[in-house]
């Protein structure tokens, strides 16, 4: 499949014509979260209180930055393992999140929640945070910064590299790559 270019936020149209394996740079502005983050949107959620931010077409990207060396903008950001926010994903994408980028497979539940709200998951490559520390052009403390690292920044990103994952037609890369292999 054709590598594709993509803006954020993203529309359920885009993201409905995504399948997995395909290849994506992202561009524009994500977020990062990792599991207080995730649970703090939740406690928000729950307690009626506004989210720091519209989660209507946004990308979550499930790191946490490590200090920028003098001159940079962000210091090594990789993701981290997707699985630890799955009790928290279903929520997230019923409030009208499109995306998630991380490592590793996702629960069947956060797979059903990606048909019903028409979302993706992606990943990005795990073990080269440096790299992905390239593609990120400004970053901002966006919310909580008492949580450090695991704050909720605000990255605007350049070619950004993914890969789809889970797309919103029930495909799952790994499940079909290993089939593959398998056979």
């Amino acid at each position: 499949m054709d590598r594709v270019e993509l803006t954020t936020p993203l529309t359920a149209e885009v993201v409905e014509g995504l399948r997995i394996g395909q290849r994506v740079l992202l561009n524009g502005l994500i977020y990062t979260g990792r599991d207080a983050a995730h649970s703090k949107l939740i406690e928000y959620m729950e307690q009626g209180r506004d989210l720091p931010f519209s989660l209507d077409g946004q990308v979550i990207y499930y790191t946490g930055p490590t200090p920028a060396r003098p001159g940079k903008v962000i210091g090594a950001a990789g993701p981290t393992t997707s699985g630890r926010m799955d009790s928290y994903t279903t929520e997230l994408y019923a409030r009208g999140l499109k995306g998630t980028i991380g490592k590793g497979c996702r629960s069947s539940q956060v797979v059903q929640a990606l048909m019903r709200f028409r979302g993706v998951y992606m990943a990005a490559v795990g073990g080269a945070g440096a790299l992905m520390a390239k593609c990120v052009k400004e970053a901002t403390v966006f919310a909580f910064p008492e949580l450090g690292p695991e704050a909720i920044y605000a990255l605007r990103v350049a070619d950004f590299p993914v890969i789809v994952i889970n797309d919103v037609y029930g495909g799952d890369l790994y499940v079909e790559s290993t089939k593959k292999y398998r056979d």
